[in-house]
Parts: structure tokens; sequence; C-alpha cells
């Protein structure tokens, strides 16, 4: 394989996992200046999109993408989850006024989050057979059941 195709390969499993994305994002996840990933983005023919500040997006040519108007269930990430780390300077995930209390000098490694509505809105622990939860905001009471059916079937997972 050349350093070309293994290129390729790593932009094509990114892409797999976190697509459509930014060529910056690609090359902040692979360590790879853009230079180097042109010719492994050529290869693969990319689709293009803008992003919602205008930016372009690239994916796979025939990535599923979501409907827009599906709603975006609750979601627990564990501590050091691949997620919250790929995207660690995106306020689309985590919002900057979040991140101390995920990321800071006194707890060097991530905390466990979940997520509404598909941005990091609180911390859970699993404690005495239970799942902890602390928002960070007041939730309505609909996120409120769900974020606590999902608690529950991810307690019942850790026994």
């Amino acid at each position: 394989m050349t350093a070309d195709e293994a290129t390729a390969r790593l932009v094509r499993s990114y892409l797999a996992g976190f697509g459509p994305a930014s060529r910056a994002d690609i090359g902040s996840y692979t360590g790879l200046p853009r230079r180097d990933l042109a010719p492994a983005c050529e290869r693969l023919r990319l689709r293009t999109f803008r992003g919602e500040a205008g930016d372009e997006l690239v994916d796979l040519p025939r990535a599923p993408l979501p409907d827009p108007q599906q709603p975006v269930g609750v979601r627990f990430l564990p501590t050091w989850d691949a997620t919250l780390l790929v995207h660690a300077r995106r306020a689309r995930i985590l919002p900057e006024e979040h991140r101390p209390k995920i990321f800071h000098v006194r707890n060097p490694h991530s905390n466990s989050v979940f997520l509404v509505d598909g941005a990091v809105a609180g911390t859970w622990k699993y404690r005495d057979g239970r799942i902890e939860l602390e928002p960070f905001e007041p939730l309505d009471r609909a996120t409120q059941r769900e974020l606590r059916a999902q608690a529950d079937r991810l307690a019942d997972f850790h026994v």
C-alpha cells in the first residue's frame, strides 16, 4: 500500500465515523497537513456541502445523511469518548460555557456526559446501581423523562 492509499483509507475511516467534516477537521484528527490530504480527498471523489457557517464540508460519496427534521434523542458518552475528543474545540457538541465543567486541570480526564439535541447538557455517574444525572441547566419534562429512561437502561447494562 502506498502512502497516498493509506492516507485515503484513513480519510475514508474518519469520514465514515464523523462525516460530513471540514478538511481542517480531517487534518486535525489525522495530524496531516492539507497538502498531504488533498491527493487522498481527490482519490475518494468526496461530495461537498456547506456548513451552517458557510464552510465547506466533505463526506463519502454515498454516505447517508440524517433527516434534518428527525429529533435527536438523548445520548450518554463515557469518559474519554472519541466524540468529545475529536470535537475538542467544536462548540457544536460541547458549548464553550460547559467546557471547563468537562475538561480542567483538577480533572485531567473528561467526565462522562449526556447529550441533549446533540450537545453536552450535563454529566452522569454510575453509583450504587443507579445513574446520577447532573444537568447544567433546567430541562423540560419530556427531556427529563427520556433522559431518565435512558439512564435506567444504562444502569441495567452496568449490572
